[in-house]
């Protein structure tokens, strides 16, 4: 039988969000350096005690936002990579869809330029395998099994074509064109992709 979820509990869940949100917004306009934690408490309307008690600081509040914008993004992506229909055209639309989201502010500013500084290398790539990496990974794994790709080791595979993506993210955030630089990436990364065909 379910039971109704206390209201406390949700009143934690919603300040928590209020919190995380306003840290995407914040961060994507001002950047990390830039945005206080007043400011972050300030415009989720909670007080800086109640940011304290979800956050132990700011990168632990950027490292939560990192998270929604990735979060985001993966359900996009997962929606387009594994839809129905042909394996090979879902994941086409796929990679068409990440290289729309390489467009938005919120993913160039807090996943693609600010958060291997703010994380640190090694923790942002350990970020990564448990979102965008990992959807690639397992699209590729469904190519490869299903006699669409030559046969590669996926492991491999992945972090080549994943390498390829996330130089072209940061192409595409640094570029002072970045929809003709999106196209551009778009036919190297479709290039790149028939090359690897199983045909």
């Amino acid at each position: 039988m379910a039971t109704a979820r206390p209201r406390r509990v949700e009143n934690t869940e919603s300040t928590r969000q209020a919190l995380v949100d306003s840290a995407v917004v914040l961060f994507t306009k001002k950047g990390y350096a830039g945005t206080s934690l007043d400011e972050i408490a300030k415009r989720a309307r909670v007080t800086k005690g109640a940011l304290y008690h979800h956050f132990n600081g700011k990168q632990t509040l950027f490292e939560a936002a990192f998270e929604e914008v990735e979060t985001q993004v993966v359900r996009r992506l997962s929606a387009e990579l594994f839809g129905s229909g042909n394996i090979w055209e879902t994941v086409r639309a796929g990679l068409g869809e990440f290289l729309k989201v390489c467009l938005e502010p919120s993913y160039q500013r807090i996943v693609v330029h600010e958060a291997p500084a703010v994380m640190g290398w090694e923790r942002w790539r350990e970020a990564e395998e448990r979102f965008t990496f990992g959807v690639i990974r397992e699209a590729l794994r469904a190519l490869v099994e299903a006699g669409e790709f030559v046969p590669l080791p996926v492991e491999a595979l992945a972090h080549v074509v994943f390498g390829a993506l996330s130089a072209g993210a940061t192409t595409i955030a640094g570029s002072a064109q970045q929809k003709k630089t999106s196209a551009e990436v778009g036919e190297v990364v479709d290039a790149v992709m028939q090359g690897l065909r199983a045909v």
